[in-house]
């Protein structure tokens, strides 16, 4: 869908969500192949599965489907009696394209182009050279399927009096932002909250167990508290909410070839919202640093738990000295090892909100590694404390979401 429809469905949002009558439209979507019968059971189970909130993720959903995704739409509308908001859309479509407006992007982060020295130009050849990644097998992995894997997401926001461990308020912001960002990316999510360290084990090994066999790609995505522990591949444990940690290590390497061999030589990706130890960064001084990047507009948390050290779950690493060389794996971590990962009560997590925008504003046109380059430089401007986000690459190709 090109950018003036997308403006014409945003501007129409909350009209749409209020009027728009979903249920005799299922069927007529399916005619018009704007959407898979899996697509529209996701929608039917968006949010509360109220009208409103099935209508709402149906209009995010549909500028995903294509060029003509809105005059399909807008025939759907006529075929179901809807003509007063088919009449709407059609007007300000038309509007639209008589009268163009300059589309500013929404992300509000003071990354990208002009920082990067990019020119309009450039940016048009640096899109050919990624269409020739995309098109190439041997430059980037190939996401065909529809959709193209699973996503599964644990939130853990509640935990346990026995573990010593806050609330994490603001959690449920980033899960609902990953869980619809996901979605869009075409990615079957699943969200499970408040695990306990052996629930969490448990969901990831039946995920690994599944046949991924058709699908090209896996997310894993932890939203907890998080420690510094003993490792040999991958630094870092998170919580569960009884307190006991799990070593990321073990995380990762539930998906190797010998748990999980239906994902052999495809993408596994995860992301990590949790502190990498106790350790507060108070930066220091550059002289492009604004008054602005160093003020918050509320206080934040972090999810930070001291390290421990010895014996202990975390240290339980399954057969280290038999895992095969770590390939198409990639970590992605909200803050570096040692340091504290900042969370906003109110607006979610600094990485997760940065992850969120930058996806959505480049996710159509870049890589994972340069869509993490960006997030890394955002959040590194944020704050009062500091935290820079970073990742453990072991991908072979270029990895390019479906979009």
């Amino acid at each position: 869908m090109d950018e003036a429809d997308r403006q014409v469905l945003r501007r129409c949002r909350v009209q749409l969500v209020n009027e728009l009558q979903v249920a005799p439209l299922w069927d007529v979507l399916l005619t018009h192949q704007l959407f898979t019968p899996a697509m529209i059971e996701d929608i039917q189970h968006a949010g509360s599965g109220s009208r409103s909130d099935q209508a709402r993720q149906l209009v995010i959903d549909l500028e995903t489907r294509g060029s003509q995704a809105l005059p399909l739409f807008i025939s759907c509308l006529e075929d179901t009696d809807q003509n007063k908001l088919a009449s709407v859309l059609r007007a300000r479509r038309q509007a639209e394209k008589q009268n163009p407006e300059v589309v500013r992007p929404r992300n509000p982060m003071p990354v990208v182009v002009g920082a990067m020295g990019l020119t309009p130009e450039d940016l048009r050849g640096k899109q050919g050279a990624q269409e020739i990644s995309k098109q190439n097998a041997d430059l980037a992995y190939a996401l065909n399927a529809d959709p193209c894997g699973h996503c599964l997401i644990i939130n853990n926001v509640n935990f346990c009096l026995d573990s010593r461990l806050t609330a994490r308020t603001g959690s449920n912001i980033d899960c609902e932002k990953l869980r619809q960002r996901f979605h869009l990316l075409h990615f079957m999510v699943e969200v499970k909250c408040d695990l306990t360290a052996k629930q969490m084990v448990q969901a990831l090994v039946e995920l690994a167990r599944r046949d991924h066999s058709a699908l090209d790609c896996c997310v894993v995505v932890i939203l907890s508290h998080g420690c510094q522990a003993s490792h040999r591949q991958f630094p870092g444990a998170v919580y569960g909410t009884d307190g006991c940690p799990v070593a990321i290590e073990r995380i990762v390497n539930i998906f190797n070839g010998a748990g999980c061999p239906s994902l052999g030589g495809k993408p596994k990706l995860f992301f990590i919202q949790a502190c990498g130890g106790e350790r507060k960064d108070h930066g220091f001084e550059v002289a492009s640093a604004s008054p602005e990047d160093r003020t918050l507009g509320t206080d934040p948390e972090s999810d930070a738990v001291p390290f421990q050290e010895g014996p202990g779950p975390f240290d339980q690493l399954d057969a280290v000295s038999s895992l095969p060389t770590p390939s198409d794996i990639f970590v992605s971590y909200s803050t570096f090892p040692g340091f504290v990962s900042w969370r906003d009560t109110k607006s979610g997590s600094w990485y997760v909100e940065t992850l969120d925008g930058v996806f959505e504003q480049w996710a159509h046109s870049e890589d994972l590694q340069t869509l993490l380059l960006r997030v890394a430089n955002a959040v590194s401007q944020k704050g009062f404390y500091k935290q820079i986000p970073g990742c453990f690459n072991f991908l072979r190709k270029k990895l390019f979401f479906k979009v």
